[in-house]
């Protein structure tokens, strides 16, 4: 029944957007409609246009109630991963320094003994070259061969082309569309379903036709025009969890592992959180630079602390996982 319904939604959508008092004018329009096209009042006994019209009401606010309390749950239930997430990291994190501060002097021993045999391993060995400037090679896109050859985002985490550009949350997607002419909402054709949009100006060839990347859900999803020449189109993902590497599957990709999360969200995550979403952001700049992540700076610290420790030691020719 709910599909059956939602086959009305674009052109009820287009209606709504043309009443300028909001639900309430909207609704009259329609009980106009109702009152001088039809015999919804006067085809019954008196009165009972208004149980037919209750029962409908209090069938949707029911609907409705119960989608809103699924999806405040939903919210929850994902912010509660988030934190048993950052819970479980903060706690190996604790055991990794506990492991490297809570060294036995058998350990240690082992331990010199190791570095030992290794230089005397290497100590015949001819010195290898300097690895190349990974600042050199294609924006560290042979690190992950399967993002070669894809678009950088924009800095709205999607990409620009002539005819439009789009920019996305993990929540929704906004589309810009320049207009050839001043337009009003009369003029233009634009129609979302779950799985494809198209939008231009009536009569010519549609600026935008095809279908999305992934579903979409046309309820949330909504279009105005910005001073007369844009066509702005919000658009509300089903599936919150993950970034699109493109809007319509005509598009070329981008390369997803180079989207950057905006930093002003992180203010509303508590601390533990904050510092792992962080930490990551952090390791992956730092991968794309060329350099070592927090965990192996911190390695680097507790070898070159040790290196300070043991002056007599030679380590030039050592190498280091």
């Amino acid at each position: 029944m709910a599909e059956d319904l939602e086959k009305f939604d674009s052109m009820l959508l287009a209606m709504a957007q043309q009443h300028t008092g909001g639900v309430k004018d909207l609704i009259e329009t329609i009980v106009s409609f109702l009152g001088r096209k039809t015999d919804f009042f006067v085809g019954g006994e008196p009165g009972a246009w208004e149980k037919v019209v209750m029962d409908a009401f209090r069938k949707q606010e029911k609907m409705s109630r119960s989608e809103h309390e699924a999806k405040i749950k939903e919210r929850q239930d994902a912010d509660k991963r988030i934190k048993d997430i950052a819970e479980k990291k903060k706690r190996e994190r604790e055991v990794q320094e506990s492991k490297i501060t809570e060294v036995t002097d058998d350990e240690a021993d082992k331990l010199l003994k190791e570095i030992e045999e290794k230089r005397h391993e290497m100590k015949d060995e001819p010195a290898e070259e300097a690895p190349k400037d990974s600042k050199n090679d294609d924006d560290s896109d042979n690190d992950d061969p399967k993002e070669k050859g894809k678009l950088k985002p924009n800095s709205g985490n999607g990409c620009d082309f002539p005819n439009y550009k789009w920019t996305q949350t993990l929540e929704e997607i906004e589309l810009r569309i320049p207009l050839s002419m001043t337009a009003r909402p009369r003029d233009l054709c634009v129609v979302i379903n779950r799985k494809n949009l198209k939008a231009g100006i009536k009569n010519q060839e549609a600026i935008i036709d095809g279908d999305f990347q992934h579903d979409v859900k046309v309820e949330e999803c909504s279009w105005v025009i910005q001073d007369g020449r844009i066509l702005v189109i919000s658009i509300e993902k089903v599936n919150k969890m993950n970034w699109w590497s493109k809007l319509i599957n005509t598009d070329p990709e981008i390369a997803t592992r180079k989207i950057n999360p905006d930093p002003s969200k992180l203010s509303d995550l508590d601390d533990e959180t904050r510092g792992l979403v962080e930490k990551m952001m952090f390791d992956q700049r730092q991968k794309e630079m060329g350099l070592p992540t927090s965990d192996e700076q911190k390695k680097q610290d507790v070898l070159k602390k040790f290196m300070e420790q043991h002056p007599d030691m030679d380590f030039s020719k050592c190498k280091f996982n």
